[in-house]
């Protein structure tokens, strides 16, 4: 069961097979020309640089993911538009008995993953797909854009929780989203990553994430004053008022806010606070607490917003500003300061004619592009304490030395003391049938804040990540044979 689905959803029943690049149907012809189609290939999506200039990400899309490998299939619609499609001679792109094997052709791949919420480090595949080439070909795109977006984003919400303190933080970014299926996608992702809930109704709905918010500026003006606005408010939704006190001047705003939440109270309703979107938020904010308490409204929270981040947010801890809420929409829902991930899906192996695997590697001028080959799983040692000690990247079809970790763009081999090992990839699909059973979002997103816990005392820059000492043997052996190749 994949409790978070919503991709069906958003695009009203079509199937999403054909959310791939144009070259990856044109492989897939050759592949089956060529009599490859069926070959045992072996793919990791994984990405080379940590997000926002950090050292860590926090995997998600997972659940994404699998919705989509689980209705992949090409129906008739899709089979009649590519058979619309043409070459530079005029003439059909693809042959029909392609197209026929297409249709035909049914999910069988092995898909192993590294869970929702886990800490991840570059390099090391979040992804492994094992089954017939074209297969492991088609599906590259999908999941691609799926986890790399997911994965961003909830990389980001963990650094702005993480910057919060223990406070709540909302996420507000629906409105200046990358489209519809973004900002859903983002809302979910945001949860994961550590956010109390989102001001995104839809999202509320698919995922069942906490739906937050009152009333925007254009409620205040509507009427002749903020104070009548104010009333009219707490009288048409008395349990839900959190007031939005910078519309004409903030300090008559909060004056206003008290005067409407002591008469909630003796009405019997609990008013939840105030929301400040403009001006001096430290200055402010100090204003605002100390006005509400005199007023007796100590419990009243203060939400702040305004293009907030990780870094206003860590500077507005520090000045000493007094909220407890924090709204953060656009620099969250859009990852303002990184427009992509960068995660990258390379074939590591496959099987040639006689059913004996050969390992692959991409070769570049930039060291850190040059892949890693084999069978990839990722084994993370922890201290009996459950402290991380360190993640060794091994190919699961040789035997390794354990303890031993070889950095992808150094020689210098790492010892980890002691500590048993727990392998990162699980089985999620097996001959394209689900396997896997996915815990709701709840537990995801708690999973994820045990995760951040468990590396928050650690110096990330210094965390052991690398390659087992043979595979890093068999890497340096393949690049020097096709460097003289």
């Amino acid at each position: 069961m994949i409790p978070s689905s919503h991709l069906s959803k958003l695009y009203q029943g079509q199937k999403l097979s054909l959310l791939t690049d144009l070259y990856q149907l044109t492989m897939a012809q050759g592949y089956w020309k060529n009599g490859m189609a069926d070959r045992e290939a072996v793919f990791h999506l994984y990405f080379r640089k940590a997000p926002f200039g950090g050292h860590y990400a926090l995997a998600c899309g997972l659940a994404l993911a699998a919705d989509f490998l689980q209705q992949f299939h090409f129906g008739v619609n899709e089979i009649q538009y590519l058979g619309t499609l043409r070459g530079s001679d005029g003439k059909a792109l693809f042959s029909e008995s392609f197209l026929n094997f297409l249709q035909r052709m049914e999910f069988t791949c092995d898909i192993d993953a590294i869970p929702e919420g886990t800490v991840v480090f570059p390099n090391t595949p979040l992804i492994r797909v094992r089954g017939p080439l074209v297969q492991a070909q088609l599906i590259e795109t999908a999941l691609l854009t799926l986890v790399n977006f997911s994965t961003l984003i909830a990389t980001k919400a963990s650094r702005v929780v993480r910057a919060a303190q223990g406070d709540a933080v909302l996420e507000f970014g629906l409105r200046r989203a990358q489209g519809a299926d973004g900002g859903v996608s983002a809302s979910r992702a945001a949860y994961i990553g550590g956010c109390t809930g989102t001001s995104n109704v839809l999202a509320g709905l698919l995922f069942r994430i906490p739906v937050k918010g009152t009333h925007a500026h254009s409620w205040v003006m509507c009427y002749d004053s903020e104070l009548e606005s104010f009333e009219a408010y707490a009288n048409a939704m008395p349990n839900n008022c959190i007031f939005l006190v910078d519309t004409y001047d903030t300090e008559q705003g909060v004056r206003h806010a008290i005067k409407v939440s002591r008469q909630l109270l003796e009405k019997g309703y609990q008013p939840l606070g105030i929301r400040l979107d403009s001006g001096d938020l430290t200055a402010l904010s100090k204003l605002a607490r100390e006005l509400l308490d005199e007023a007796g409204l100590a419990d009243l929270a203060i939400v702040a917003s305004n293009d907030l981040n990780e870094h206003r947010i860590a500077a507005l801890k520090e000045s000493g500003a007094e909220i407890s809420v924090w709204g953060v929409g656009t620099q969250l829902a859009t990852a303002y300061d990184q427009a992509a991930l960068g995660g990258v899906y390379k074939l590591a192996a496959l099987k040639d004619r006689d059913g004996q695997w050969q390992d692959k590697v991409k070769l570049s001028e930039d060291a850190i592009k040059t892949s890693i080959p084999g069978l990839q799983q990722v084994q993370r040692y922890f201290h009996e304490s459950g402290q991380p000690l360190g993640d060794q990247i091994i190919d699961e079809k040789i035997t390794n030395t354990p303890h031993q970790i070889i950095p992808t763009l150094t020689d210098q081999r790492q010892h980890i003391n002691g500590g048993q090992a727990e392998n990162l990839l699980q089985a999620i699909f097996r001959s394209g049938k689900l396997v896997y059973n996915f815990p709701s979002i709840y537990d995801i997103r708690a999973f994820s804040i045990r995760q951040q816990a468990l590396f928050q005392q650690i110096e990330l820059a210094n965390y052991p990540v690398g390659l087992s000492p043979e595979l890093d043997q068999r890497r340096k052996m393949l690049i020097k044979q096709h460097a003289h190749a």
